[in-house]
């Protein structure tokens, strides 16, 4: 038996700012349990229609839990010897987006998409190994790279527009003119990442995540105002 808590309502705001999910924005929290004989108990037959959505959580909650991120110290495996490694990309994964769960490793560490416009575009990404490799200028809008492991990549001028790039480890990636418009990157760490110019225009950003990216000295005043940092 599990229990989570659901919000009665979510209200996000975003007029030029960045959507920001603020703790003071949530209401009255709604107790439904799932287990394995029933789809789910409801507390009151006022929320049903919060049933599914309840159960899909903790579903999506047990597959991340297992999914294969790469972890902040954990030694990367050998690099795949595959000579079409590069190429994955342009067919990315098809199976488990959202969390990081492949059914076979997608190695891009130290490939060179410089200017990529065409076989990028709307790729699914996930928990790719992306660490050295040059996205410069690369069109990777609609792009999903959830947990995806980017550490000292280059992506200088890459256009992530509509993008998901949740759980992304950026960490020392220069970033630097990137476009972030109407992108979610929840849960992405952004540690000594280069970020001056990048355009964070509407960006879907939890409030903690917001916290810890605007510590980042070199996104510049417009990229600040934008975020909403303060």
């Amino acid at each position: 038996m599990a229990s989570i808590s659901i919000p009665l309502a979510y209200k996000s705001h975003s007029l030029r700012r960045s959507q920001i999910y603020r703790p003071s924005q949530l209401h009255s929290p709604i107790q439904i349990k799932c287990s394995a004989s029933k789809d789910c108990e409801e507390s009151s037959t006022q929320f049903k229609q919060l049933r599914n959505v309840a159960c899909g959580f903790l579903a999506v909650w047990a597959l991340s839990s297992v999914s294969p991120v790469i972890a902040a110290g954990q030694r990367l495996p050998p690099l795949s010897t595959d000579p079409n490694r590069c190429e994955r990309a342009f067919v990315g994964n098809t199976i488990g987006q959202a969390n990081g769960v492949y059914d076979k490793p997608l190695d891009l560490r130290f490939c060179d998409y410089t200017n990529e416009k065409t076989n990028l575009k709307g790729k699914s990404l996930a928990a790719a190994l992306m660490s050295d490799a040059k996205f410069d200028g690369a069109d990777m809008t609609e792009v999903i790279m959830s947990k995806a492991y980017a550490v000292g990549a280059s992506f200088k001028g890459t256009d992530f527009s509509n993008a998901v790039l949740d759980r992304v480890n950026f960490e020392k990636a220069n970033l630097q003119g990137a476009s972030f418009k109407n992108t979610v990157l929840s849960g992405s760490t952004f540690n000594d990442a280069q970020l001056d110019g990048a355009d964070f225009e509407d960006t879907i950003i939890g409030y903690i995540d917001l916290q810890k990216i605007c510590t980042n000295k070199t996104i510049n005043e417009e990229g600040r105002v934008n975020l909403g940092c303060r």
